[in-house]
């Protein structure tokens, strides 16, 4: 997962890729516990691309694009937001993999 480095370079992927952002931090304990499953998922979901939104790094963005809490997932297809998984709940792998499937026959149907 590559980690988002400027908000000009989140406006080109939004542009060009289709792209899973994972807002997070790394003082998040709800974001710590579902990092070991991050490589797995992006296995699972090899047709997105996978970024890293650090919220206090980018917090402006967030409040852009209405992330109020962490961990939260922004899918991009085609210059468009084709679905998000945002709350501030803790996440288990089972409703981020629901919600990647989803997403992922969105972006590709």
């Amino acid at each position: 997962m590559e980690q988002l480095k400027s908000v000009e370079q989140f406006q080109e992927i939004v542009k060009k890729e289709t792209a899973v952002f994972l807002f997070s931090a790394d003082w998040c304990p709800d974001c710590r516990v579902i990092e070991p499953y991050l490589p797995r998922m992006e296995a699972d979901f090899p047709t997105f691309n996978y970024y890293y939104v650090d919220r206090d790094q980018f917090v402006d963005l967030c409040v852009d694009l209405g992330i109020m809490g962490i961990p939260s997932f922004l899918v991009y297809s085609g210059g468009e937001e084709i679905d998000r998984f945002v709350s501030k709940d803790r996440k288990t792998e089972e409703e981020i993999e629901a919600f990647l499937t989803n997403a992922e026959e969105k972006a590709f149907k």
